[in-house]
């Protein structure tokens, strides 16, 4: 049973992502009794994760600020400031964000994905090592050891 809890902003593990961008976890799968994980990314123009697809979670975005292109299967979208997207399992989907930055707010269930950034990012509490980026082959490792599946390069 899952019981009540605060994660105030302090108190959120921020992780160096993709191209030097931000994820931060609001809420993990151990404060949620692994009911879900609530993510937050701050992104800058350009950054795009691989085309993938999640095998144990259903996935929402929320565009808090900023715009991107979505792409899922084989369709792509505009997804502008305020828009919010359900990706359930085994779709395969990604985006590129195509404003200056970009707030993203992710909600995913079961809770769980976010071992896969921290295994793969860096934690922003710790000295960052020099030339430190997220490696293909660190992402790929971190992403099959959490149930992702890249199916394509970014696009």
């Amino acid at each position: 049973m899952s019981i009540p809890y605060l994660a105030q902003a302090d108190r959120q593990q921020k992780l160096e992502w993709l191209d030097g961008g931000t994820f931060s976890v609001l809420l993990d799968s151990a404060a949620t009794g692994g009911q879900l994980t609530v993510g937050r990314f701050d992104v800058s123009e350009g950054e795009a994760p691989p085309f993938h697809m999640h095998t144990r979670e259903d996935e929402v975005f929320m565009l808090i600020g900023g715009t991107a292109l979505l792409w899922v299967g084989d369709e792509e979208m505009e997804l502008s400031e305020g828009g919010i997207v359900y990706l359930p399992r085994n779709v395969p989907h990604g985006y590129r964000v195509t404003s200056a930055t970009a707030d993203l707010l992710m909600i995913a269930t079961p809770g769980g994905i976010e071992g896969m950034f921290r295994q793969a990012g860096r934690d922003r509490a710790t000295p960052r090592p020099p030339g430190f980026e997220i490696s293909r082959e660190a992402l790929a490792a971190a992403a099959d050891a959490y149930g992702q599946v890249v199916v394509g390069p970014p696009r």
